[in-house]
């Protein structure tokens, strides 16, 4: 096998953790509830597929990463000066959200195109659908709220 799965889970180690960060971020500024809950549930999501991912670099005998990446803290660092500059309606917020959930669907897909054993695959595919998901959720409430500022 010429792919190091240790590397590619711990990329999406800190996709996830990313994503966890990305959306605890969002959840603070938003001004609806029902936004704030939808994405306190992606972020949570995002930690509980971090840790799957870090057990399986375990099991594998490797050193999983603790953290995000720096493009992902430079991502929120530029949401906290747009935020600073102004309040930001819910549909930027969401907006946004939607452009980390592409980035991560793109680093999942791509991990999937490896040559990864079965049991890491299914684990993979399991989190990829979940990105899917969150993506989704996120694209149809940033739609509504679009539908709402018109």
């Amino acid at each position: 096998m010429t792919t190091n799965v240790i590397a590619v889970l711990n990329d999406l180690i800190e996709t996830s953790k990313d994503g966890e960060r990305g959306f605890m971020k969002a959840a603070e500024n938003v001004h609806h509830a029902s936004v704030k809950e939808a994405l306190l549930e992606s972020a949570e999501r995002c930690t509980q597929g971090a840790r799957d991912l870090q057990d399986l670099v375990l099991k594998l005998g490797g050193k999983p990463e603790g953290g995000g990446s720096v493009a992902g803290a430079l991502h929120r660092g530029w949401i906290d000066v747009k935020s600073a500059v102004g309040s930001r309606a819910d549909h930027a917020i969401l907006a946004d959200c939607e452009k980390g959930e592409d980035a991560a669907k793109n680093r999942f897909h791509d991990a999937l195109e490896k040559d990864l054993p079965a049991d890491v695959r299914a684990v993979v595919e399991r989190l990829y659908h979940g990105v899917l998901q969150n993506h989704d959720r996120i694209r149809a409430m940033r739609d509504q709220y679009a539908a709402m500022k018109s």
